[in-house]
C-alpha cells in the first residue's frame, strides 16, 4: 500500500505592508518558520498594499498605519470598500487610542504593537484568521468615551433576540464556530444571523459590529473565548 502522509493544515496566507524594509524582513523571517503561516507578498506603502492584496487575495494583511503617500487607514478603507475578504491586522508603533480608533472603525480586525512577542504575533494572526476581533479592554473604554458619531440607538430595536445573543458573542471576539457551539446552532445559521445584524445596523463587518455592541450596551457581561 502507498504511504499516507497526514494532511497539512492549510496555510494562512499573509501579506506584509510596511514602508520599512527591515521591519518586513524581520516579520518574514519569523513568520516563515511557522508551519501554518505563509508570507505571500510584501508592499512598501498603502497603494502598493492595495494592489498586492487585489493580486494575491491574502487571508490576513499585516498593515502599518503611518506610511508615505497612501497610509494604512486609507488602504484599509479601500480594501473594505471593495469587499476584500482579507482580515487586516494593524501592526503599529503608535500607542495613542486616537490613532487606533479610526483604523478599527474602518474595519481592522485588531492591532498589535511592533515590539510584540513573536509568538504573540503568530497567535494574533491565527486569531483574526479564525474570525476573532482583537479589541483590547483599554481601547474599548476609549471608544466608549469617544465623541465621534455612533449608530443611533434605535437601530438595535430591529434585532431579534437571537441576533442580540449573536451580537453579544461577536463583541466577545468569538468566531462563528465558537458562537455556533455556544448557542447550539449550525455555523451556517450563525453566518446568516451575522449577515442580518450587519444589514440591519448598516455596518460593514463584524469588527464594526463589535464596536457598535460595546458603544450601545449590547456587549455581554461574560469574557471572551477561553
Amino acid at each position: 500500500m502507498p504511504d499516507r502522509t497526514p494532511d497539512r493544515t492549510p496555510s494562512i496566507r499573509v501579506l506584509l505592508v510596511d514602508d520599512h524594509q527591515v521591519v518586513r524582513r524581520g516579520l518574514r523571517t519569523f513568520l516563515e518558520v511557522q508551519d501554518d503561516i505563509e508570507v505571500v507578498g510584501e508592499a512598501a506603502d498603502g497603494a502598493e498594499g492595495v494592489d498586492r492584496a487585489r493580486e494575491l487575495d491574502p487571508d490576513v494583511v499585516l498593515m502599518d498605519l503611518k506610511m508615505p503617500g497612501v497610509d494604512g487607514i486609507e488602504a484599509l478603507r479601500t480594501l473594505k470598500g471593495e469587499g476584500s475578504r482579507a482580515r487586516i491586522l494593524i501592526v503599529t508603533s503608535f500607542t495613542e487610542h486616537r490613532t487606533m480608533v479610526p483604523a478599527l472603525r474602518a474595519g481592522a480586525a485588531g492591532y498589535v504593537y511592533k515590539d510584540v512577542d513573536p509568538e504573540a504575533l503568530a497567535g494574533a494572526i491565527r486569531s483574526v484568521h479564525a474570525g476573532h476581533v482583537l479589541l483590547q479592554p483599554e481601547l474599548a473604554e476609549a471608544l466608549l468615551a469617544d465623541d465621534g458619531p455612533r449608530a443611533p440607538q434605535g437601530r438595535g430595536g430591529t434585532l431579534t433576540e437571537r441576533e442580540r445573543e449573536v451580537l453579544g458573542h461577536i463583541a466577545d471576539g468569538r468566531s462563528n464556530r465558537e458562537i455556533a457551539r455556544s448557542l447550539h446552532l449550525s455555523e451556517k445559521t450563525v453566518k446568516t444571523h451575522v449577515s442580518n445584524i450587519l444589514m440591519k445596523l448598516d455596518l460593514a463587518d463584524r469588527t464594526q459590529a463589535a464596536l457598535w455592541a460595546v458603544r450601545n450596551g449590547e456587549a455581554r457581561d461574560g469574557g471572551g473565548p477561553s
